[in-house]
C-alpha cells in the first residue's frame, strides 16, 4: 500500500515535493490544493493523477499524510486540522513565526499522537551525514563550535520570487529559510543552543525582511555558534556551515559540497569518497 498524500501549497517547494514523491514507490500524491489556480495547474502537470481539491479541508480529509508547503501563518491552522483528523503531518520550515505559538503547536501535535516532522531533510544528505559520523566517531576531536555564513546578491533569489511572501518581514527572510537548516544541524552535532545575542538590519521599507544578520549562540558545553548573513552586491550565493573540531573540521557548502581541514587548506570530498566513508 502506498501512503496517500495531500500537498497544500503549490509554489516551488510544493511542486518539487510532488515531483519527488511521484518517483517514490511508497507514496502517491492523491490531492493537491493552492488558492492560486495557476499554481494548481502547474502542479497537476507534474502529478496528473492527483485531484485538485475544492479546499484545504477536502484535501486533508482524503489522505494519510499532509505535506504543508504554504506560508507559515496558514501552515499552523492546516497542521492542527490535519492532526485533529489523525493525519500524519510534514511541515515546511520555519515551524512558525512566533516562538510561543510554535511551542504550543508542537505541544498540540505531540498530544494528538500523529507522526509529524519539519522539512530539514538537508541534514540527511550525504555531506552532512558524513560530518555527523565524523563528529560521533571522534574524527574531529573535541567539538569547538560552528560557523554559519550565508550571503546573497538578492533575496529572494530568482527561483524563489514567485513566493512573494519570502521578501516580507512577517514570514520570510533568509534567517528562517536558510540559516534555520544550519542551526538545526548545529544542534544535532553540538546539542541544544542558547542565544547569547543577535542583531538584524532591515531596509527602509518597514515590512521587508532582514538584509543583514549576526548572532552568537552557545551549547551547554560552551561551544560557540557564530552566524553571519548578508544580502546585496554582485556575488554568487554563499551557504556555508563549518563544524570545528580540535583535530579536524568539516565545511559543507550549499548543503552538498563537503571539505575537510586539519588546520591547512580545505580538501574536498568527492561523491565516491563520501559513499565509501559512509559504508565503511
Amino acid at each position: 500500500m502506498t501512503i496517500r498524500t495531500a500537498i497544500i501549497g503549490l509554489g516551488i517547494m510544493g511542486r518539487r515535493m510532488a515531483e519527488h514523491m511521484a518517483l517514490h514507490p511508497a507514496f502517491s500524491v492523491d490531492m493537491i490544493w493552492d488558492p492560486d489556480q495557476s499554481s494548481c495547474a502547474l502542479a497537476q502537470a507534474i502529478v496528473p493523477n492527483a485531484t485538485v481539491a475544492a479546499d484545504a479541508e477536502a484535501a486533508i480529509a482524503a489522505v494519510d499524510l499532509v505535506y504543508l508547503a504554504c506560508p507559515p501563518v496558514p501552515r499552523k491552522s492546516y497542521s492542527l486540522a490535519a492532526a485533529k483528523a489523525g493525519k500524519a503531518v510534514f511541515l515546511e520550515k520555519p515551524l512558525g513565526v512566533d516562538i510561543d505559538e510554535s511551542r504550543a503547536l508542537v505541544a498540540a501535535i505531540t498530544a494528538s499522537g500523529v507522526p509529524a516532522a519539519v522539512n530539514f531533510t538537508q541534514a540527511a544528505g550525504a555531506a552532512l551525514t558524513e560530518v555527523q559520523a565524523a563528529a560521533e566517531t571522534g574524527t574531529l576531536g573535541d567539538l569547538m563550535g560552528s560557523d554559519i555564513v550565508v550571503t546573497y546578491a538578492n533575496w529572494p533569489r530568482d527561483w524563489q520570487k514567485a513566493a512573494d511572501w519570502l521578501r516580507y518581514r512577517a514570514e520570510g527572510g533568509m534567517t528562517r529559510e536558510v540559516i534555520s537548516h544550519f542551526l538545526f544541524f548545529s544542534e544535532r552535532i553540538l546539542g541544544p543552543l542558547e542565544l547569547v545575542w543577535a542583531h538584524a538590519d532591515y531596509p527602509d521599507q518597514p515590512d521587508l525582511c532582514e538584509t543583514h544578520v549576526a548572532a552568537r549562540l552557545l551549547s551547554a558545553a560552551g561551544a560557540p555558534v557564530t552566524i553571519m548573513g548578508s544580502v546585496g552586491g554582485a556575488q554568487p550565493d554563499r551557504q556555508e556551515l563549518t563544524i570545528k573540531g580540535s583535530k579536524a573540521s568539516r565545511r559543507v557548502s550549499d548543503f552538498y559540497r563537503n571539505a575537510a581541514s586539519t588546520g591547512g587548506r580545505l580538501n574536498r570530498f568527492t561523491r565516491t569518497t563520501l559513499i565509501r566513508g559512509l559504508s565503511a
